[in-house]
């Protein structure tokens, strides 16, 4: 599934290739990427005709496309979608489900295209959303957002039980963090991903959300990580930060830090890759119990056993 820096590379090809735009016509091909949006494939159709963009943003893994009357287009690329600037009259792509036709200074002849082969992302359009959409204001802000609260994440991190893997995949505590960037964040910082938030010192919660920022950054300058030829941006471009992943997929090669084989173990119906010498899984405790032997006598309130 695409992750933050892929998101975020399609937002900013949308800002500069859509923001400005007027939405002169829409064309629902396929009802079930507009499922989300209570007026059905005509209302949406509706709600957007005629309407001008005037931003792009994200919260998370989310985007969405700020509109003139204070509504938003919100968007989600689920496993395998995709939103594509192409010219009018170019071949359909094959799993082509909603077409926007753009109007406007320097926009005449543009089409945005949603693309989507597995149908498990979506749109919708967020009355009131423009500046961010009630239907994701429970997801938090994510490492790269400049008003991410690093004190209040290292706080909420150790007073939790769970594992610190899943906690970086819990889009109400950090966003935009899924599988690959959890699993190099966490080789970086040589910890294992089932260790407890609860048991980690501050300082390592600390270097962990700074090595987050540090490998999306990375691939976020890169256009992406790309294992699969659908993540790809406006332009159709596929990212290639795969070729710097240093954990995630590199199942039995050697650790690039220590030359351990690397080990896959499902986790959450995914998989997590990790170096078993660098970040050593936790010691399970063993909790022990005394078994009472002989008979156990009641004692009533208040009086005394003989």
């Amino acid at each position: 599934m695409p992750e933050l820096p892929e998101v975020e590379v399609v937002r900013l090809g949308l800002e500069s290739h859509v923001v400005g735009a007027a939405i002169e016509s829409v064309e629902v091909l396929h009802p079930r990427p507009v499922r989300r949006d209570h007026r059905g494939s005509t209302g949406f159709a509706s709600a957007l005709t005629g309407r001008r963009v005037v931003a792009a943003r994200r919260r998370g893994k989310y985007f969405w496309l700020a509109l003139d009357n204070g509504d938003a287009l919100l968007g989600h690329l689920g496993m395998s979608g995709q939103m594509l600037v192409q010219p009018v009259g170019a071949p359909d792509d094959r799993h082509l489900r909603v077409r926007f036709t753009l109007g406007g200074d320097g926009f005449a002849g543009r089409e945005l295209r949603f693309a989507d082969q597995r149908m498990f992302g979506g749109l919708l359009v967020s009355e009131g959303g423009a500046e961010l959409p009630t239907e994701i204001a429970h997801i938090a802000r994510d490492p790269l957002d400049p008003e991410f609260d690093d004190d209040g994440f290292v706080r909420r991190v150790r007073r939790r039980q769970s594992g610190i893997k899943r906690q970086l995949l819990d889009q109400t505590l950090v966003s935009g963090v899924g599988n690959i960037y959890a699993d190099e964040a966490l080789w970086r910082a040589q910890i294992h991903g089932e260790r407890r938030g609860d048991r980690l010192s501050t300082a390592q919660v600390r270097e962990l959300l700074g090595h987050a920022r540090t490998v999306m950054t990375a691939a976020l300058g890169q256009g992406g990580t790309s294992f699969d030829a659908l993540y790809v941006n406006v332009n159709g471009q596929s990212g290639y930060f795969d070729r710097s992943l240093h954990a995630y997929g590199r199942e039995d090669e050697p650790c690039d830090r220590c030359g351990t084989p690397m080990r896959r173990v499902a986790f959450m119906n995914r998989s997590s890759y990790f170096c078993p010498v660098c970040q050593p899984a936790p010691r399970r405790t063993t909790r022990h119990t005394t078994r009472r032997t002989g008979p156990v006598r009641r004692v009533q309130s208040g009086a005394a056993p003989d």
